[in-house]
């Protein structure tokens, strides 16, 4: 329609204060992925110095 913008629209109205749960989700993979990078290096460097 001529002259309404995005937010005039009346799916634009509702927001939403807390995300969604699939950031929590990415979020949670990061941090357990990250976590087990840095045990299996610290694993790679105490292998590496027990030699």
């Amino acid at each position: 329609m001529p002259g309404q913008t995005p937010e005039d629209s009346p799916a634009r109205k509702y927001v939403e204060t807390k995300p969604p749960r699939g950031v929590y989700v990415r979020v949670f993979i990061y941090v357990v992925a990250t976590h087990v990078l840095l045990a299996f290096m610290s694993l790679l460097v105490y292998a590496a110095k027990t030699r």
